[in-house]
């Protein structure tokens, strides 16, 4: 295993929201930044019964996020999920070089 920083939160709260566990369980959703680190690769979390693993965590800047990623998080586009971001964050900028962890996950069965 990587050698990751501590965590900052837990597994359990890394998905939480109503609408995003739903784009989780219906596969339109493969992967979640947060600004710490929630689990490491190997990890398994439940949500609504179905059973998912972390694959991968790695940092990235916001600024080299794209459409694609924007998707893999359960959005449209890029301007989709920056504006929801900054509507979340009162007072936040968007900051290009900013990192994130990305925790990606599948499905289990």
């Amino acid at each position: 295993m990587q050698n990751y920083p501590k965590k900052t939160c837990t597994i359990e709260k890394l998905v939480t929201h109503k609408a995003m566990v739903k784009l989780v369980l219906n596969g339109q959703k493969t992967r979640q930044g947060r600004s710490g680190i929630y689990a490491y690769p190997g990890e398994e979390f439940e949500l609504d019964g179905i059973r998912l693993r972390i694959t991968a965590l790695n940092q990235e800047r916001l600024g080299d996020m794209d459409d694609a990623a924007a998707k893999a998080e359960g959005y449209e586009s890029l301007t989709e999920y920056k504006n929801l971001i900054l509507s979340m964050h009162a007072g936040m900028e968007w900051d290009e070089d900013a990192l994130v962890w990305v925790h990606h996950f599948k499905r289990l069965g």
